[in-house]
């Protein structure tokens, strides 16, 4: 594990330069993402850049593959870092009047890729396997430079030995990653494309991998297990392939990348919550929720209500919210299962405020395409929003009314305002006075309106999906809008969503301001890409994605769904009296 952890360090420090084009900088964000959200950031490659320079002028004339300008860059830094570790330690092996260039060269191989703007420019796209060579160049001069350092006391020479075989420790795990992590080349990758599966007509460097730039010539069912097979047999490793479609321009082409498949797996094993970790902090935070929606049930009891009531009426309501839950959970699993796509633990959202703010997961292995991207979280969105009006139709049913009779909730009204689909159902169960400011016989003066617990939990279930349902990062809405309009229009919708919870926050709701960090800081960013980005969801799914909006529009639009509150510690609008 130590060595897959080193690596993916190695892995995490590239990101794309600004002007690579747009498919890579999406895919390097996403990668960069699922690693800095779980390996912490170490001292890497160290090298030259005047030397990557001039080496980089020798591998632009011997190059043969036809890479674009800016990746072609990319490559020669990297095929130079080759070229410095392989010849590196020759040059520190000469005379002693080598020994001033020597000292300068490696003063200068010190500084760090990573914060060196004009070297930056030159790898932004790394090779994984030039990186291990140039971190293990950088070990063995620093264990040359242990062993020429003379023994000035006991405790330097404990000190230099501990270093020592703590290098040594880390040049074995470089050598061990060393083998499972090759560039891949593209030269004999190239003529694996072909006019029955993708039509290659342009190749860069991307990573250990590249991208191709041409056109499906059958549909990707047809081509990607054939594909797979024959740049397998000609790389000698397996592969992962993406079909993805880049604009530059106002011009869209058809792209297949191409990557290790040992190297995708480290991208997903290091963010894995499928570990006993995983699973003890799934269990902590469901013990959790259901004790803030047990908490959060017992302010709706009326006044001088005993453990009888406390049982009788808040019961119902804990059961209708873990309900939803369980139920959005079933659908959840089960239509991953079926595209094959494995999920992490689920996670619970405690709340004060409603008990629960909904159920994060991880996808833990690539998904196969856009439309498992779309029908996973609208499965858990459209089952959460069923279920929720499931019970409050079956409440009113057994009661005859929303009013819950004798086992009735109270709701400060105010839960009901300016909200249009609520407003609604306040018309239903009845307000709580009428025009002249008289309480109507449905309320208590000074506890609020009658709600059935089950037709509460219900109406709870909607706000706590509707949270969910903004198109924010990796919420479930997020992924649905990164499904349908693409990664670059999904961003923007987060970008703006997040600026109106923060409208909200500035006004007075914590709810906002608690909701908005949560979806922009722990589930921000991007999914990483469906194999298959090239094949159209359809109309249907669009249809769907439009209902869904509506319906999130309508809860929680202008207000919050009833949930707002001026203090993080404090009641929202359905507890408490007038």
């Amino acid at each position: 594990m130590a060595s897959t952890s080193l690596v993916a360090s190695i892995v995490c420090s590239g990101r794309s330069s600004s002007r690579s084009a747009a498919v890579s900088r999406s895919f390097c964000k996403n990668l960069h993402r699922v690693h800095v959200s779980t390996v912490k950031s170490r001292s890497l490659v160290r090298c030259s850049l005047q030397e990557q320079q001039d080496q980089a002028k020798e591998n632009r004339r011997a190059s043969s593959i036809a890479v674009a300008p800016d990746e072609q860059k990319a490559e020669e830094a990297m095929a130079s870092s080759h070229h410095a570790s392989v010849g590196g330690g020759d040059h520190q092996e000469g005379g002693d009047g080598e020994d001033g260039a020597r000292k300068s060269r490696e003063e200068q191989q010190e500084v760090d890729w990573r914060s060196d703007e004009e070297f930056r420019k030159f790898m932004g796209n790394p090779s994984i396997e030039a990186a291990i060579k140039l971190e293990k160049q950088r070990a063995d001069r620093k264990l040359r430079e242990l062993d020429r350092e003379p023994d000035a006391s006991p405790v330097s020479g404990l000190l230099r030995g501990f270093i020592k075989n703590t290098l040594e420790r880390e040049k074995q795990r470089l050598e061990e990653a060393e083998k499972a992590f090759k560039a891949l080349d593209l030269n004999k990758l190239k003529s694996c494309f072909g006019y029955d599966t993708f039509f290659a007509v342009d190749v860069r460097r991307f990573g250990d991998g590249g991208i191709f730039i041409g056109n499906l010539r059958k549909p990707i069912e047809e081509v990607r297990p054939k594909l797979e097979k024959k740049i397998a047999e000609a790389a000698g490793t397996e592969v992962t392939l993406w079909f993805m479609e880049e604009r530059n321009d106002d011009i869209t082409k058809q792209v297949c990348m191409v990557q290790p498949k040992a190297e995708i797996e480290l991208q997903l094993e290091v963010t894995k919550l499928s570990t006993p970790w995983g699973y003890l902090s799934a269990v902590a935070l469901a013990v959790t929720t259901f004790g803030t929606i047990a908490l959060m049930s017992g302010f709706f009891l009326k006044p001088g209500a005993s453990f009888d009531d406390y049982f009788s009426d808040v019961l119902p309501l804990f059961g209708g919210f873990l309900s939803i839950l369980g139920v959005s959970e079933i659908a959840t699993r089960l239509t991953a299962a079926k595209y094959g796509v494995k999920l992490s633990p689920s996670l619970l959202v405690p709340s004060n405020w409603t008990g629960c703010l909904g159920v994060m997961n991880n996808y833990e292995s690539l998904l196969p395409n856009k439309k498992a991207m779309f029908d996973i979280p609208v499965a858990r969105t459209a089952s959460a929003y069923l279920t929720s009006v499931v019970l409050a139709v079956s409440a009113f049913i057994v009661d005859g009314s929303f009013n819950g009779g004798e086992n009735a909730l109270f709701i400060r009204p105010e839960f009901f305002y300016n909200n249009p689909l609520l407003s609604f159902v306040q018309l239903v169960i009845g307000p709580y006075a009428d025009e002249l400011g008289n309480v109507l016989p449905n309320a208590v003066e000074g506890v609020g309106v009658p709600v059935d617990p089950l037709a509460f939990a219900g109406l709870l279930g909607i706000v706590v999906t509707s949270l969910n349902l903004l198109p924010i990062g990796r919420l479930e809405g997020g992924r649905i809008a990164q499904a349908l309009f693409g990664r670059s229009t999904a961003a923007l919708l987060s970008f703006g969503t997040s600026l109106l919870l923060g409208a909200g926050a500035v006004s007075g709701s914590v709810l906002c301001l608690a909701w908005g960090l949560f979806a922009t800081f722990i589930r921000g960013g991007e999914e990483i890409p469906a194999q298959d980005e090239i094949t159209p969801l359809g109309s249907e799914r669009y249809a769907w994605g439009f209902v869904l909006a509506v319906v999130c529009l309508l809860t929680l639009f202008p207000n919050g769904g009833g949930t707002y509150s001026s203090s993080f510690l404090g009641e929202p609008f359905f507890r408490g009296g007038i």
